[in-house]
């Protein structure tokens, strides 16, 4: 049987190595411009050539983003660049513009087209066409059950179907959202979302009556829903003059942040769903969060295929990260309000947090060079991860790179070496507990 493939979000070169390193199958990566991450410039046309050389050195896969909806001005542009592309032999593009698709099956009739999340591919018709059209893998809405894409999969059992497992999750239909440009004059679908709908707003309301709304307020139930009246807005914190109106239904407001999707104890419903690909939300996160997301969910998957239970110690490793706590989405329920997140706008870890990458091993003195992420102090105790293991140490000496004692070393500063009895190996991190 195939293994589902694992496939990992990789911003630049040293994020798509430690993606490999700890267990991706396969890695996406933008073109600028062209891809929905402006951010993400880790990779131009002039250097993706060598990363899709190393990447199929190892016998693994990467697949380039160009999922933009074009207006006219980025049309021959992006013409232009996929004849590049094209040339450079990735295993897939990403894309989602229908009329640059058709273009691009014409001009390239073997040209491996994967359709993005971003078209909101929500039922099998929908598949059917793409399939039909020259489309070989469907990146599914993230709104879809596992019952939906079981329906799909049996409607339209030969194309492959791929679906996010974990990341960030848009509060609009995968992508479409208008927050941004209304307060920004940014287009989310031209790359340039500034994630609006996670900023800190204040709910208020131009009392026109208090008794109209407090008569309105009854226990709730879907059956006696009252949409508030009108006068409610919110007012973002660093638009104090501006306020802007908001409506509500049953279902509640839509100016709210999303947690996290963390859909890791459901690789095997995914799996026997249909979705032969697994896939991270992530670009732009860290070489960090890359490793941790393609080590957890390695395991897990590995873990699946030798019949073994699911492992905590894998959510735990997930929980270290960064995130706006977490979710898993609409795969069993509708998350409701469960799903969002109302107390901040920005990701924090629930547990560990990373202080260093390792990265040499002098094996005649024992000393590891660490680049420093966070403050480390003489006689903390830390813990080493590598794609296999994990090990608890303590800092014995920190020498700088003058070959002087040092107390303390902190994030941004020049690297630092500290005494290692073994070589943790090329790909490792340090890691500290926090402590609450």
């Amino acid at each position: 049987m195939k293994k589902v493939e694992l496939l990992i979000p990789a911003g630049d070169f040293e994020k798509l190595k430690y993606a490999f390193a700890f267990g991706a199958d396969a890695v996406y990566a933008g073109i600028p411009l062209f891809s929905l991450r402006t951010r993400e410039i880790g990779f131009t046309s002039a250097n993706i050539s060598k990363a899709i050389e190393y990447t199929h050195k190892l016998g693994k896969k990467i697949y380039l983003v160009m999922n933009i909806y074009a207006h006219n001005i980025k049309v021959k542009p992006f013409l232009n660049e996929l004849e590049k592309i094209v040339k450079m032999k990735p295993d897939g593009i990403i894309m989602v513009d229908p009329g640059l698709i058709n273009i691009a099956l014409k001009k390239f009739p073997n040209l491996v087209i994967h359709l993005s999340t971003q078209a909101n591919t929500t039922n099998w018709t929908s598949v059917k066409f793409w399939r039909d059209l020259g489309i070989k893998r469907i990146i599914l809405t993230r709104e879809l059950s596992l019952k939906e894409i079981t329906e799909i999969h049996k409607q339209v059992p030969d194309i492959e179907l791929e679906a996010f497992v974990h990341g960030s999750i848009c509060i609009a239909y995968s992508g479409r959202c208008l927050i941004s440009n209304y307060l920004n004059h940014r287009d989310a679908n031209q790359g340039t979302c500034t994630n609006s709908c996670r900023w800190e707003y204040k709910l208020g309301y131009d009392k026109s009556s208090l008794l109209k709304v407090e008569n309105q307020q009854k226990p709730y139930s879907m059956e006696n829903y009252i949409s508030p009246p009108d006068g409610f807005y919110v007012k973002e914190q660093k638009r104090v003059n501006d306020k802007f109106p908001i409506l509500e239904d049953e279902y509640g407001t839509y100016l709210m942040n999303s947690k996290d999707l963390c859909s890791i104890e459901l690789i095997p419903d995914l799996i026997k769903a249909g979705v032969m690909s697994l896939k991270i939300e992530g670009r732009t996160k860290s070489v960090y969060y890359a490793a941790m997301v393609s080590r957890a969910y390695r395991k897990a998957i590995d873990n699946y295929y030798n019949n073994k239970k699911f492992d905590p110690e894998n959510l735990k490793d997930l929980m270290a990260l960064s995130s706006r706590t977490y979710t898993t989405g609409f795969y069993t329920r509708n998350p409701r309000q469960y799903g969002e997140n109302f107390e901040d706008g920005y990701s924090a870890s629930e547990t560990h947090k990373v202080v260093g990458i390792i990265r040499n091993y002098n094996s005649k003195n024992g000393l590891a060079e660490v680049e420093i992420k966070n403050r480390i102090n003489i006689n903390d105790k830390l813990e080493i991860i590598t794609p296999n293991k994990k090990e608890l140490i303590k800092v014995k000496e920190i020498v700088n790179k003058k070959d002087i004692s040092v107390k303390a070393a902190h994030g941004g500063a020049e690297n630092v070496f500290i005494t290692l009895e073994n070589d943790p190996g090329k790909f490792a991190f340090l890691r500290s507990k926090i402590e609450n």
